[in-house]
């Protein structure tokens, strides 16, 4: 059995095949362009490289409630060509195998909460912080949603004394996305994240307000773990820095797993996506 996966970013798509254990065998990389030439390239991959069952991950806002008439679709997105665009009825017209639909964070939260550093556990929370901020809540091995997909790249933060950053985000002011995420760290600094000091002062700004983050995350979903990735999380010394904000401003309210192993980078690497991707084709493929 062969199984195919989709990880439909903003600026690349990655499509891959591979096994129930979630290995790639195979995988191109197509630059995000127009509906049309993308997904023109994610047909022929998958035409010449056939496959069970596919699981995607896309890039969104998305339909994800199945009695939602735009089901499938990318709904809203800056992306130009790709607002209201039906992928999941472009793939159907295409493959008449299973697919699995969801975000490209939920691909990803499943990927780790399986075969990665969440592996062992049955609630965790996998958080991206890189061009946007994006999050999936896997709850008792599961995806969760409600009346759609989280969002929880824009929780509201307490803003910092002092910090008088114009937030990046074009519709809240003191959301993580807009203070926190990558574009945020280039207008604070000038700078690319990576060539910014790792002893920068920007540094513990970011760290404090990821720290809120997960404070929120932890009251509102208990989780077991947190995964943080994404290329502001590329900066290691975030990491000690977020688990001591955090306990602070948890104040010993609840107990939580010790702090080296509750927040944490992904086990997967750049790999979270694409792995989730192959084992929800596996959970389409069960369930058809």
């Amino acid at each position: 059995m062969l199984l195919g996966a989709i990880e439909a970013g903003g600026t690349k798509f990655v499509c891959a095949t591979g096994a129930e254990n979630g290995q790639v065998s195979d995988r191109i990389s197509i630059p995000t362009t127009t509906p049309t030439e993308t997904m023109t390239a994610v047909d022929d991959y998958f035409t010449t490289h056939p496959v069970d069952a596919i699981g995607i991950g896309s890039f969104g806002t998305i339909g994800v409630n199945p009695d939602d008439p735009k089901y499938g679709y990318i709904t809203t997105t800056p992306k130009p060509g790709w607002g209201d665009f039906d992928f999941l009825g472009h793939l159907k017209s295409r493959f008449n195998i299973p697919l699995y639909w969801t975000t490209d964070v939920n691909e990803a939260a499943y990927g780790e909460s399986m075969i990665g550093i969440a592996k062992d556990v049955p609630n965790s929370i996998y958080m991206t912080i890189g061009t946007g901020v994006g999050a999936g809540v896997i709850s008792q091995n599961h995806i969760f949603n409600g009346r759609t997909h989280t969002e929880l790249g824009h929780m509201r933060l307490n803003r910092l004394p002092g910090d008088d950053f114009k937030s990046n985000c074009p519709y809240h002011d003191i959301c993580l996305e807009g203070l926190a995420a990558g574009p945020a760290v280039g207008k604070r600094t000038g700078k690319a994240g990576k060539d910014i000091p790792v002893d920068d002062p920007v540094w513990p700004i970011i760290a404090d307000y990821i720290a809120q983050a997960c404070v929120n995350l932890t009251v509102a979903f208990a989780p077991d773990k947190i995964i943080l990735n994404g290329g502001v999380m590329n900066q290691r010394q975030l990491f000690p820095m977020i688990r001591e904000k955090f306990a602070a401003y948890l104040n010993g309210y609840e107990e939580v797993p010790p702090l080296d192993d509750y927040i944490v980078p992904a086990g997967l690497g750049n790999n979270s996506g694409i792995a989730g991707g192959l084992l929800l084709a596996q959970v389409a493929l069960k369930n058809a």
